[in-house]
């Protein structure tokens, strides 16, 4: 029997640091991402802030399956690195997310001392398939009459280009989140 694809898992952090030591939580986040590169299955790492100024540091890494996040995880290296930012960075938020099923969980707050629960159960594939389409539709149907007709002379790769990248954000940030919230009774049945 084969086993299911293993998927790729997303880490949100929010971290706390006073902005006068700015260039040392820069410094102490670079640190973190040099470690994790070395690590089997590591993806990719990357931090903002929402403001210069600001108190919280919004930090993701990405890993290719839980196996190597684990590996990092409970690493030694990390391990150390995390103990050298004690007394001037709060770890206040942690969040794990796999593939697609992020869209379709509801948003929580986990405070970070309370390590990572197991992840809940997504729907089922073709409910997912569904919600997705849902949105889509419209979104897709609303971008032919409005967009299509001032792409008519483009060629059919560019017409595509712009029609997904004007609509990709669309979906993501407004029409997911909203058909997912409507859905969630049934989603989660």
């Amino acid at each position: 029997m084969k086993s299911p694809p293993q998927l790729a898992v997303t880490v949100a952090i929010t971290r706390r640091a006073d902005p006068s030591r700015a260039a040392e939580m820069a410094a102490w986040v670079r640190a973190g991402a040099s470690l994790a590169e070395a690590f089997p299955g590591f993806l990719g790492t990357g931090w903002v802030r929402p403001e210069l100024g600001s108190t919280e540091w919004h930090m993701l890494y990405r890993f290719a399956d839980a196996g190597a996040l684990h590996g990092w995880e409970e690493s030694p290296e990390r391990q150390w690195w995390l103990s050298s930012a004690e007394g001037f960075v709060e770890h206040t938020r942690v969040e794990k997310r796999t593939g697609i099923e992020g869209w379709f969980d509801p948003p929580r707050e986990l405070p970070a001392d309370e390590g990572l629960p197991e992840a809940p159960k997504p729907p089922a594939r073709w409910k997912q398939a569904v919600t997705i389409w849902l949105g889509f539709f419209p979104v897709s149907l609303l971008s032919g009459w409005l967009l299509a007709p001032h792409l008519v002379d483009l060629n059919l790769v560019l017409r595509t280009m712009i029609s997904t990248l004007v609509l990709t954000p669309i979906m993501t940030y407004l029409v997911l989140p909203r058909v997912t919230r409507a859905l969630q009774p049934w989603l989660k049945r």
